[in-house]
């Protein structure tokens, strides 16, 4: 298993990374442009399985990165179904947000802060990530 965990804050990525670390690799990125740089090189090697991706980040938030994720997939001819899982991580209770990056933005699933750690492993489990 291959993850990415897009989090700007320190705290909250080791979390992420504490979770997530006994499953596989975890690769990490503070902002929506690099995680979007690391998302493009995986595409020529071995490809993400997961990438939790923060909505709220400096210099390119996640509802941007995940979009020019999805089109980059799309110009690549990866098939919906293919697709990277994405689960959208939010501190934000705000419903318009949370209706952009998973309604419409195009992301698997998303989790509000703070993250629940049983809840979060089972909803991986659901979206067949984990066995």
């Amino acid at each position: 298993m291959r993850f990415l965990i897009v989090e700007d804050d320190f705290t909250s990525r080791k979390f992420m990374q504490t979770i997530l670390s006994p499953y596989g690799d975890c690769d990490i990125a503070v902002n929506g442009k690099e995680a979007l740089e690391a998302f493009e090189a995986s595409l020529s090697g071995e490809k993400y399985d997961l990438i939790c991706l923060d909505i709220m980040m400096p210099e390119m938030d996640g509802q941007e990165a995940l979009r020019r994720m999805r089109d980059i997939e799309k110009s690549k001819g990866i098939r919906s179904t293919d697709e990277v899982k994405v689960v959208m991580i939010t501190a934000l209770d705000d419903p318009k947000n949370v209706v952009e990056a998973y309604y419409k933005g195009g992301a698997t699933s998303y989790v509000p802060k703070p993250v629940d750690r049983q809840l979060f492993i089972q909803l991986l489990k659901n979206l067949g990530v984990l066995a």
